[in-house]
């Protein structure tokens, strides 16, 4: 990593997230949110990292815009669009943040309270996944809530979709999303389908090893990415049965989050609280370079060894490679040395942010792809 600033912020740090930027602007994220937890005060937080004037890459501290006091840990958060943001509560409740450009100020927007709950008591909202105007949030309490923006009851609630706390969430198609939970399981869901029962259940087998995070493929959808307390990476394939495709030593800590570059998916990025930040690059061609100098050899077990006949090999990712010779993986830790958990990152074109119960941001504008 050629360059990477840190920006010591007096808080441990939950959650990061880049704002939105229109798929055809050419122009680089200059805007991140971030959440905090286990601080006597957690608050929600616009930072800026745009160019003061200066033609080369950015070297200030990104800067504090506005931020504004959050009941409870923020547990997750993600961008609704580019002036709204959603969060998760360890309280059980879920909010809309409106953040206004022009007076550089955040205001509530819109809250369910107790979204999740116990019978004596609140439960932690753990996951929460946009695709505006509809809003999905899991939580330690196994429920699944299907929120509206603009419509104050929940549209839709699977009470007992889980007996184990789930999670995270994530969009596989409009209709579809995708749990996983704290003994190992991943679940598909129909909303288009009445009843309170997964359409697929998938999980390593004998293994009833926590899940924590899950990302989709950006551009095909049956391929998905999870991580989990043992620190191991997982791809899988959700329409080739039900165990993972391949499992990859990673971590040596539970993996709190995994990314795919959104526009360029060979790229793939994880955190953990081993206090590391891979980034993992996955080439399909014979003649890539070895291992990069000071990255770590990746040992793949891969669970399915031909590809199904009936999928046409051209749109085969290179995550589902099942000729070794042909596919080669390089891993690459982001980070300076720090032991410190890394709770949260996310990326957007050249642009990575990460945030850690050090009390750090760290920001690089120089993601090598």
């Amino acid at each position: 990593m050629e360059y990477i600033n840190a920006k010591f912020v007096s808080q441990k740090i939950s959650k990061t997230r880049w704002r939105p930027i229109s798929s055809t602007s050419l122009q680089q994220p200059e805007v991140f949110a971030t959440g905090s937890w286990d601080n006597e005060d957690n608050k929600v937080s616009i930072w800026s990292v745009a160019e003061q004037g200066m033609q080369d890459d950015y070297e200030g501290d990104p800067q504090l815009l506005c931020e504004y006091k959050h009941d409870g840990d923020v547990m997750d958060l993600q961008f609704l669009d580019q002036e709204r943001i959603v969060t998760a509560s360890s309280t059980g409740s879920v909010t809309i943040f409106r953040h206004y450009q022009n007076s550089q100020t955040l205001s509530v927007n819109q809250r369910w309270e107790r979204a999740h709950y116990h019978s004596c008591d609140n439960a932690p909202c753990t996951g929460v996944v946009c695709n505006s105007p509809e809003i999905v949030t899991v939580g330690e309490d196994g429920r699944i809530n299907l929120l509206r923006v603009d419509h104050k009851g929940i549209v839709r609630t699977i009470d007992n979709a889980d007996s184990s706390t789930i999670h995270a969430v994530t969009f596989l198609r409009t209709t579809e999303i995708l749990t996983v939970n704290s003994i190992g399981h991943l679940k598909m869901w129909d909303f288009r389908q009445q009843g309170n029962e997964p359409s697929q259940i998938l999980s390593l087998t004998g293994d009833r090893v926590p899940l924590h995070c899950v990302d989709r493929h950006p551009n095909q959808q049956h391929i998905v990415a999870t991580g989990g307390q043992d620190g191991m990476l997982c791809i899988w394939d959700v329409r080739q049965g039900n165990m993972p495709y391949s499992l990859m030593e990673a971590h040596s800590a539970e993996m709190w989050e995994v990314h795919f570059h959104p526009s360029s998916p060979d790229h793939l990025f994880t955190c953990s609280e081993d206090g590391s930040l891979w980034h993992w690059e996955n080439y399909t061609t014979t003649d890539t370079p070895s291992f990069l100098q000071g990255g770590r050899n990746t040992t793949i077990m891969s669970r399915s060894t031909i590809a199904p006949a009936s999928i046409n090999q051209s749109l085969i990712s290179s995550w589902l490679t099942s000729d070794s010779s042909k596919g080669r993986l390089e891993t690459t830790n982001m980070l300076p040395s720090q032991t410190m958990s890394v709770n949260s990152l996310d990326v957007l074109g050249q642009c990575l942010v990460c945030g850690t119960d050090g009390e750090a941001i760290y920001v690089t504008k120089q993601v090598p792809m």
